[in-house]
């Protein structure tokens, strides 16, 4: 069975078991919810009959105070529970619905409750303007306790209907519980099951590709110290394409390795050839202008003199793109690491290329053990970069160091020209420059030198700077 095929059937499985455990919490928690709701509902249920009883019982009281004591002001609570009475029946009357008994029970309580207040308005009716009926309806009614029947009944049916509904609320609660124990239960469950399934999977594809993963990573670091070896795999599934795969990167790296060696050893020839033979006509060129300009010099107009000034300039230009693109070339050179005081070795640079009237500032450099020659390219160019750029009248160039998580970031700054934002990327491609092309020292070959190094490092470098107002050109550097 192929690996894809194991994994997928792992993944199946724990996936099949999620869905399982998903759908069982999902009926659970619509259980849940119903439940929840109905609870929230039936808390709005009693409140509002609490709020009901409150408001009749306050109107018999006001009714009864003003029997006694004919104050109509006791009638203003009266008054007030004739409106709002009406209104919280009916409110209760939407939440229980109809067809139950509690609906029932509602219904009678307010027959009861209309009854009630007819009752009381005849009589305040007739206190209030027909003084000699009043005695014969208090006679009729009142000591019959007409009244006092109608509000014992009507207490009576407010008693039945909440004791009703405490009792669906505690069945409602019961059934909440139950579904907050089997959603635990369940989840509990499923979970183990899951982990468990998740772990005999993962340790089974583990131990059965691990014997052939290690051959393969044995191999990959024998390729990657120059030792082409090949791995044996007699399986057929995705693991098996990939040790082919090696085996055949392996071959292909051996002949390209052996290819490599070959061209670097045309190219250190090619190198010699630069720095020897294409030299020598340039200063053949330079020689024969020094010899004209010595033997022939009354003889030459103002303008051959001119023409004849220029081509010195040139040939030192094209010594000096040569000299940098063998620099640039020769980068790939791999030399030991060693100990280095960074503070000591910016200070021999600086003290061969910055002049005297520049003001230099050098922070605390640290220890580092790395390849000195290229972390001495790369203070080299950045500080003969920071002279060129930098008026001598008043220049400055600080030099410092920042250390970030073990990585050490370099800053070198100057207060010259500075360089447009549009050529920031620009300056670090070889032969690019900011300067006339003529000037000698402008080769625009000593940043791309220092991007190459930097990235064969696999560090980074930056630049800030607007035009104007100096620059500042940051690199890391780790110790290695």
């Amino acid at each position: 069975m192929k690996l894809s095929t194991q994994i997928l059937v792992a993944f199946t499985l724990v996936i099949l078991l999620s869905i399982a455990d998903s759908y069982t919490n999902y009926m659970l928690s619509k259980k849940v919810q119903l439940n929840s709701q109905f609870l929230a509902r039936s808390e709005e249920i009693i409140r509002n009959s609490n709020k009901t009883h409150k408001s009749i019982i306050e109107m018999q009281s006001a009714f009864r105070g003003f029997l006694l004591t004919e104050d109509y002001t006791f009638l203003d609570s009266y008054f007030i529970g004739l409106k709002r009475v009406p209104l919280l029946i009916k409110e209760e009357q939407l939440r229980i619905g109809s067809k139950n008994e509690q609906r029932s029970i509602l219904d009678s309580i307010n027959t009861l409750h209309n009854n009630w207040v007819r009752y009381s308005k005849e009589l305040i009716k007739s206190r209030r303007e027909y003084p000699y009926s009043y005695k014969n309806l208090f006679n009729t009614t009142l000591k019959r306790h007409v009244g006092k029947n109608i509000n014992d009944a009507i207490s009576d049916k407010f008693t039945r209907f909440d004791k009703i509904e405490y009792k669906r609320r505690k069945h409602h609660t019961e059934m909440l519980l139950t579904s907050l124990r089997y959603a635990h239960t369940f989840s509990f469950i499923f979970l183990t099951l899951t982990v468990i399934v998740g772990l005999l999977s993962t340790v089974f594809i583990m131990y059965i590709t691990n014997k052939r993963i290690t051959s393969m990573v044995r191999l990959a670091e024998n390729i990657s110290r120059g030792n082409f070896t090949m791995v044996k795999d007699t399986r057929n599934d995705e693991l098996t394409a990939l040790a082919t795969s090696l085996n055949r990167m392996s071959g292909k790296l051996d002949k390209n390795i052996h290819e490599l060696k070959n061209r670097n050893a045309e190219l250190n020839k090619f190198a010699y050839v630069v720095s020897h033979d294409l030299k020598a006509p340039i200063r053949g060129i330079h020689n024969v202008v020094s010899w004209i300009e010595e033997d022939h010099n009354e003889e030459l107009s103002p303008e051959l003199k001119k023409y004849l000034k220029i081509i010195p300039q040139k040939t030192r230009r094209m010594e000096a793109l040569i000299n940098g693109l063998l620099d640039y070339a020769r980068l790939n050179i791999k030399v030991p690491s060693e100990n280095i005081d960074t503070n000591v070795l910016v200070h021999e640079i600086a003290d061969s290329i910055v002049p005297r009237n520049f003001k230099l500032e050098i922070g605390n450099l640290p220890d580092l053990f790395t390849e000195r020659i290229k972390l001495e390219q790369v203070f080299a160019n950045l500080i003969s970069n920071a002279v060129k750029y930098t008026p001598q009248e008043d220049g400055v160039i600080q030099i410092s160091c920042q250390t970030f998580g073990g990585v050490y970031e370099f800053s070198v700054k100057d207060n010259g020209i500075g360089i447009a934002v549009e050529y920031h990327d620009k300056i670090f491609e070889i032969f690019q420059t900011l300067r006339e092309q003529n000037e000698q020292e402008s080769t625009g070959v000593g940043l791309a030198i220092v991007k190459k190094i930097i990235d064969d490092q696999q560090e980074s470098i930056i630049v800030k700077s607007k035009l104007g107002e100096g620059a500042e050109f940051i690199f890391t550097w780790r110790n290695n």
